[in-house]
């Protein structure tokens, strides 16, 4: 089984990074293949426009096949504010909601 953490502003950064030096898509797939992902300290500050599209990805590729787990000091309720966009925090939550246990 293939487990990863994750500080979400530190992948954030190093997603950003890929992108300009055009590893971004190589970057998501290995996130992609991990049977579980920790995301930890989501929600410490919102989330710029990028990075709202970069969450939507990483849940979209994830959400049927394998666990994702968010740790934040933010009540659920709140992320909707933390994500921003309402229409991506409403996929994201969607994802991420209807497919817990």
């Amino acid at each position: 089984m293939k487990v990863s953490y994750f500080n979400t502003s530190k992948l954030f950064a190093n997603l950003k990074m890929a992108k300009a030096d055009g590893s971004y898509l190589r970057e998501l797939s290995k996130i992609e293949c991990q049977d579980v992902a920790k995301l930890d300290d989501f929600g410490l500050k919102a989330l710029y426009s990028s990075q709202q599209i970069t969450l939507s990805e990483i849940i979209e590729d994830r959400h049927y096949n394998v666990i994702n787990i968010i740790s934040s000091q933010i009540p659920v309720q709140f992320w909707c504010d933390i994500i921003g966009e309402k229409n991506i925090a409403y996929v994201i939550l969607d994802r991420l909601i209807h497919q817990s246990q």
